[in-house]
């Protein structure tokens, strides 16, 4: 973990043509992630055990797809 309190999974091990990285802050339950396009958005009330889910996910933009978009509210950050 981070000092900042976000948990991060680093753009070089994300096996991904949908998502460039992926980060976690507890607290809040936020899952933010970054496009490969460049866009990134904030998914609130995203629980851990769902991050721990897409993590090992096989496609990251599947599982985004089917389990975070349309369930979570969000909030474009850039």
């Amino acid at each position: 973990m981070e000092s900042s309190g976000w948990r991060v999974v680093k753009k070089q091990i994300m096996p991904s043509s949908v998502v460039a990285a992926m980060k976690y802050i507890e607290p809040a339950s936020t899952l933010r992630i970054t496009y490969t396009s460049g866009n990134v958005y904030d998914y609130k009330g995203v629980p851990p055990e769902v991050f721990e889910e897409m993590k090992v996910a096989a496609s990251k933009g599947t599982f985004l797809n089917y389990r975070i978009k349309g369930k979570y509210r969000y909030k474009r950050v850039k």
